[in-house]
């Protein structure tokens, strides 16, 4: 579905023309995503007309819509002593059973709702499906079964089309959803809304140009229409990840289009906040760290910002400012927790610990390790996002650590960088093992690593180089005979890529290698098979040292 909840927005006829007016302003405004504006015209309402159940719920819908569950509540539980409309409130109650998974006891609330509806009345209908879709467990196929009764009863209902136009879309019913948006559109072309969500149907098609222009024509009809360039802005920026190619123009449309989003909103903190959720979207680093300051000097700041102020800073280098704000943002027991919130505070801890050379101390590692390896339990796929990280380990030749990197990217078979992460852990753990100066190679390292290498030739039965790695990491375990067997593997694949994969000069150098270990795992056991196999060696290379001076002492 949308990034934002779509609020029921069915404007109520009602007897009194001015509140009439009043509140469908009031609606107005939260489809153009001005919340703040929004809440001031609903509780002005309600002071004027205390007996207003409508605006009471209306305005419970927007503070359930920010995650503000306490003050909903009020506001639901007011406008069910109101006189009038009072059983709309029902509905947002029953949002909040779903929210709770209590099924039932929602079901028991929206009979509530409509218990006293009059034969030709829709709006409880919408509004139930809408609760029904907003919930933070949607369920579409309840959504859908509503709103098919609201449109027995008006077939044009443009608010209801729209809505199972987006119950449709949120399960996946693409074909339906264009249908009902079409329709919606077509029963109230002021229904900017609809027409906007054609666009993001052809954004969620990756037909981005498309998208594009259909955006554009609801800019054509009102180039004030908020929402729309937030959409643009998401386009633009889907784009430029799909295609790497436009990255730098399209990332600066999606912020310029963003931008525009938020001059045409009412700057509230929530406003500032999806502000700050899409630079980190588009890793726009410096200027989040500037919004989360500015938002951090401001009262009532949303403890999010704190979290967001981490990660700029670790982007920008500001590592302390990074570690205090995610650690002050983590210890707080009311705000939730999230794997990326301790995968920073871990690459922090590691940054800080990393001198101008680029070498990591070993306790700042381990110790930004722990809080990366509770990052992974939380969110398995956030392996993906430290790629980067450990081949730049691996490029500094810090072989042990680069290692503790792939290998957690190496145990997550769905993640993308799966065989990557686990071909970087196999070989980090084979170089770290084979530069040792001091002390023994570390076994049980080393059976993983070829284990790992066995995965790979699974998953990837074509990776040649494996077989390779398996003989070297042998070799130091003094296995000779399932080295011996691994680099025999080895020259029987590449040869049979033909002549012109044995004539490059890297693969003559690994034949050499594989001639030489080979010839000497047999010079105390067979020394016929030991002088064929320097023999070999010395066809590819004739001057070399070691395999001439080992037929000497065989002879």
């Amino acid at each position: 579905m949308n990034k934002f909840k779509i609020l029921g927005l069915a404007l109520v006829a009602s007897a009194t023309a001015a509140k009439a007016q009043d509140i469908n302003q009031a609606k107005k405004a939260i489809d153009a995503e001005q919340f703040d504006k929004a809440k001031t015209m609903l509780k002005s309402i309600i002071k004027s007309k205390p007996s207003d159940g409508e605006a009471n719920f209306v305005l419970g819908n927007v503070y359930l819509n920010q995650s503000v569950v306490d003050s909903a509540k009020i506001y639901y539980n007011n406008g069910l002593q109101a006189s009038d409309k009072k059983n709309l409130n029902y509905i947002g109650l029953g949002q909040l059973d779903l929210d709770a998974k209590n099924t039932a006891a929602a079901q028991a609330n929206f009979a509530l709702a409509t218990k006293d509806m009059k034969k030709k009345d829709v709006n409880e209908f919408i509004y139930i499906a809408r609760a029904y879709m907003n919930s933070e467990n949607p369920d579409y196929k309840n959504a859908i079964d509503v709103l098919k009764r609201a449109l027995l009863v008006d077939p044009q209902n443009a608010q209801a089309l729209l809505a199972i136009g987006d119950a449709y879309y949120g399960a996946n019913n693409q074909n339906d959803a264009y249908k009902a948006y079409r329709d919606a559109f077509t029963a109230d072309n002021t229904l900017l809304r609809a027409k906007m969500q054609l666009g993001v149907l052809l954004k969620g098609a990756k037909s981005y140009d498309e998208a594009i222009k259909s955006f554009n024509e609801v800019i054509a009809l009102d180039a004030n229409y908020g929402p729309v360039y937030r959409e643009l802005a998401e386009t633009y920026y889907k784009w430029a990840r799909n295609k790497p190619s436009t990255s730098k123009v399209n990332l600066q449309n999606a912020i310029t289009n963003y931008e525009k989003y938020l001059s045409l909103t009412d700057y509230s903190l929530d406003s500032k906040m999806r502000h700050a959720d899409f630079l980190v979207l588009v890793k726009d680093y410096k200027n989040l760290e500037v919004v989360a300051n500015k938002m951090i000097a401001q009262d009532k700041v949303n403890p999010r910002i704190f979290r967001y102020l981490g990660y700029a800073a670790y982007e920008n280098g500001n590592v302390d400012v990074a570690i205090k704000s995610i650690e002050d943002y983590i210890k707080t027991p009311s705000n939730k927790v999230i794997g990326r919130d301790y995968l920073y505070l871990g690459l922090s801890k590691i940054k800080k610990g990393t001198d101008a050379a680029g070498n990591v101390e070993q306790t700042a590692f381990d110790a930004g390790l722990a809080d990366i390896k509770k990052a992974v339990e939380m969110e398995p796929l956030v392996v993906e996002e430290l790629a980067d990280f450990g081949k730049a380990l691996f490029g500094k030749k810090q072989y042990l650590q680069a290692a503790s990197i792939f290998e957690l990217g190496a145990s997550n078979s769905e993640s993308k960088n799966y065989l990557d992460d686990s071909v970087y852990y196999g070989i980090s753990v084979y170089y770290a093992n084979v530069n040792k100066t001091t002390g023994a190679p570390d076994a049980a390292a080393l059976a993983k690593a070829e284990a790992t290498f066995d995965k790979i030739l699974v998953a990837s039965p074509n990776y040649d180089e494996a077989y390779l790695y398996k003989a070297r990491i042998n070799r130091l375990l003094e296995k000779d005979d399932v080295m011996t067997k691994n680099y025999e593997d080895y020259v029987t694949k590449i040869t049979a890529k033909g002549a012109d994969e044995l004539a490059k000069p890297a693969v003559k150098t690994k034949f050499i290698e594989a001639y030489n270990n080979i010839a000497a795992s047999y010079a105390n056991t067979d020394k016929a098979k030991a002088i064929e196999y320097f023999n070999k060696t010395l066809v590819l290379d004739p001057a070399n040292a070691y395999a001439t001076q080992s037929l000497k002492s065989l002879k």
